[in-house]
């Protein structure tokens, strides 16, 4: 019988297991539901493809990330090993041909969007599906309390009914231990649970956070300063740009990338960024999500994310090979400040949720009583515009209406172009012999997809038009002439993002919103944000140490490289040099006027910054007093 390491070494190739990867393996293969935190880049999707792959049967995976889907699916493939998925974009015939694979086809997992769970499709053909694991990625999505609440993984437990022994692996890298109690209730786990965290310890990576008014030279000086590859996370698309510029503009090789992209151009960025043509990637937090490229060097935050989990999945990029990398945050003061008056706009009032829904109807031309079901084209700017409305304030709601479950958002929505023949073939065989001129693309399109009378199939035009051997140019317009024609029902790739109405729109003054819930979310909100401002801000602890307590309450050692640590390690004052220091200030304050510029220029030989720290103390314990112009006189 083949083992864990029997399958990692035929599939993977690896000769060993990462640390906790075979501890969680061997746990869901007895049979026990099992929470595993790893970090970004620890190798969670091995630990439950790995014993998928032993048992009988197909591993169901619960992702909200379609990217990942795909990139994990195709992954397996290369790798010979069989995988479908279902998403958001399919049609029905698609998704209906993918469940029927799962159901009596030989596949080893099933990708499956968590909005897709309760689907009437899905849970038709769920009894018929052998599942072995139920594997459910970014489980801290389940939590009301965590960073990334989607209600629609709070109806994953419902999947126990149907397959009541089967054991369930939640996976994530960030979750405080509130959030860990809840995934763990919300997914129903049994009496014979595991949990297993990998330590929050990161011995390469070395974090620092500077203050600073302009952060250009400071990125400059970093990007200079360190060489490789790197990323610089910033909070808006116009900002990547302009980060992207100013760095190709001194010498630095930079491109940026945000969700609102292109499809394929999001996919170019990235390629050429992961295979170092491209050095730096300036982008949205909409970058990087299960990309795999160990040799970043650097990780610069341009701007502050609101919380802990999001900093430290961002940073945990660098450095995956083990080597030296650096995590550096940069900030202002009037950032921190305007972090602060953010929960305002997070959390509006009823009253603007009310103004923001009703104008959402408005811009949809959606009567009451009418929309469940249906999806929409949505533009977040034009609508912010016409309605004259504060597109964060908008950006807020819209989170607030899926949290309540009357809605879903999706910024990074794709439909691949699908094409539908209209007419039978004893018609078509006709058509074509009167229009010559269209039978190489019918033909074309008959032997590139199977079943293309039976159902609409998604189509790949660049494909298409090479098979054949004419321009992409030319394709698409002969599309567009034969579905003119009535020949076919051509309908091009769509990328605009939507709005989904999960239930009917209600009058305005009948929008009940669930007030407690929305308070409790503000708090666990507000209590995130405090922790990462005191990380930007604190200048005597361990980073690492900061991070491990935020996430286990455990207090972990002094990393010894991240910048509070090595100002300690300068700072260490012996007793003679508090003693030679502390009697300099006093003698010169005693005898003349003095400030800490001119203590330094008498004490050449000692480091400003000690001058500093005594000086502080000599303050702090009322020894000495420092006026508004700097001059420092004895008490």
């Amino acid at each position: 019988m083949l083992e864990p390491l029997d399958i990692l070494k035929k599939y993977w190739k690896y000769d060993s297991f990462r640390p906790l990867q075979a501890g969680i393996i061997d746990a869901v293969l007895a049979g026990n539901d099992t929470l595993a935190l790893l970090p970004t880049g620890g190798g969670k999707s091995i630990c439950f493809q790995v014993p998928s792959i032993l048992n009988e049967g197909i591993c169901l995976v619960i992702s909200p990330l379609i990217a990942l889907m795909k990139d994990q699916v195709l992954n397996l493939k290369k790798r010979g090993i069989p995988a479908l998925s279902v998403y958001s974009g399919m049609s029905f015939i698609e998704v209906k041909k993918t469940l029927q694979n799962a159901a009596y086809g030989n596949f080893k997992f099933l990708y499956v969007s968590p909005e897709r769970l309760e689907t009437e499709l899905f849970l038709e053909y769920l009894p018929l599906i052998k599942v072995n694991l139920i594997a459910v990625d970014e489980a801290h999505c389940i939590s009301q309390w965590g960073y990334d609440f989607r209600p629609s993984y709070l109806r994953i437990a419902a999947l126990r009914e149907y397959f009541p022994e089967v054991p369930v692996l939640a996976l994530t890298a960030s979750a405080t231990l509130e959030v860990q109690k809840d995934i763990r209730e919300k997914l129903l786990f049994g009496k014979s649970q595991k949990t297993f965290q990998q330590s929050f310890e990161r011995p390469n990576l070395s974090y620092s956070a500077f203050e600073l008014f302009s952060k250009e030279n400071k990125l400059l000086q970093i990007l200079n300063k360190v060489a490789g590859s790197g990323i610089v996370y910033c909070k808006t698309r116009r900002r990547t740009k302009e980060v992207s510029e100013l760095l190709n503009m001194n010498g630095i090789i930079a491109d940026f990338y945000h969700a609102g992209l292109t499809t394929v151009q999001r996919n170019q960025k990235q390629e050429d960024w992961i295979s170092n043509k491209t050095r730096i990637i300036a982008c949205t937090n909409a970058f990087g999500m299960g990309i795999d490229k160990p040799d970043v060097r650097t990780v610069i935050h341009y701007d502050v994310p609101d919380a802990l989990e999001n900093y430290y999945q961002e940073a945990g990029r660098a450095g995956r090979d083990g080597k030296k990398a650096y995590a550096v945050l940069l900030y202002s003061q009037a950032e921190l400040e305007a972090l602060q008056k953010q929960t305002k706009v997070r959390f509006p009032s009823n009253e603007v949720i009310k103004k923001v829904y009703s104008a959402l109807c408005s811009f949809l031309q959606l009567p009451s009583n009418s929309g469940e079901g249906f999806s929409y084209d949505f533009d977040l700017n034009t609508f912010s515009k016409n309605f004259k409305l504060d597109a964060y304030t908008v950006n807020s709601v819209l989170k607030i209406l899926e949290q309540e479950e009357l809605i879903t958002y999706s910024e990074q929505f794709f439909m691949p172009s699908t094409v539908e023949f209209l007419i039978d073939k004893q018609h078509l065989d006709d058509f074509e012999k009167s229009y010559p001129k269209y039978g190489e693309v019918i033909k074309g399109l008959l032997r590139s997809y199977d079943g293309i009378f039976d159902f609409p199939s998604f189509i790949n035009e660049n494909e298409l038009a090479r098979f054949i051997g004419i321009r992409k140019e030319d394709l698409l317009q002969i599309l567009l002439e034969l579905k003119a024609l009535g020949i076919i029902n051509y309908l091009s790739q769509k990328e605009t993002p939507q709005i989904y109405f999960i239930k009917n729109r209600v009058r305005t003054d009948e929008l009940f919103i669930n007030q407690k819930n929305i308070l409790k979310r503000k708090d666990a909100y507000e209590k995130r944000l405090h922790a990462m401002i005191q990380f930007c801000i604190t200048e005597k602890e361990c980073r690492s140490t900061m991070i491990g307590y935020y996430f286990s309450g455990q207090h972990l050692l002094p990393c010894g490289i991240c910048d509070n640590c090595v100002r300690n390690k300068q700072l260490k004052i012996s007793s003679e040099e508090f003693n030679l220091i502390s009697g300099e200030i006093k003698r010169m304050a005693q005898e003349m006027g003095v400030t800490s510029k001119i203590i330094a220029e008498q004490l050449p030989t000692v480091k400003e910054n000690k001058i500093r720290e005594v000086l502080k103390f000599l303050q702090e314990e009322n020894l000495v007093s420092v006026d508004e112009n700097g001059w420092i006189k004895n008490k």
